[in-house]
């Protein structure tokens, strides 16, 4: 594993959180029925998070000399209130499981980001725990 590949990886992560963010918005504009207002507010404030992960991506990439990607991961278009919440749920499991991922392959170069491990370590902690939680508040959605 190589400084390059890491980055690589970021900026795919990069990718997934600018697709998230879309998708959240669009998906809060089509919810339907009893708790619509509810879920479209909670699905605005977690793009706002998603926002926050692309800044962190991007802070991390451009810390070990990366640049950037503008581009974004294919979105998963869903109608109806319950398919919304599914996909998103299985999105966010998704990320999570990568972003996993690239926490073992930063711990394969560790030596070799003597300075920046810790910030990038706790950069992808920080997004990976916000994931989890907007899982977990997914779940609750898609039980009520």
């Amino acid at each position: 594993m190589s400084k390059d590949k890491l980055i690589a990886l970021l900026n795919k992560g990069l990718e997934l959180e600018h697709a998230a963010r879309a998708q959240y918005l669009s998906h809060a504009k089509v919810v339907s029925g009893a708790n619509a207002d509810s879920i479209a507010a909670r699905l605005k404030e977690i793009a706002g998070d998603e926002q926050k992960h692309e800044g962190m991506f991007r802070d991390c990439i451009a810390l070990l000399g990366g640049v950037p990607s503008i581009k974004m991961a294919v979105g998963h278009p869903a109608v109806g209130t319950e398919q919304i919440l599914q996909v998103n749920l299985k999105d966010e499991h998704d990320a999570t499981d990568f972003y996993h991922n690239i926490l073992k392959e930063l711990e394969a170069v560790k030596t070799e980001l003597q300075y920046e491990y810790e910030f990038v370590e706790h950069r992808l902690s920080d997004i990976i725990a916000e994931e989890q939680e907007h899982a977990s508040e997914l779940k609750v959605l898609l039980a009520k």
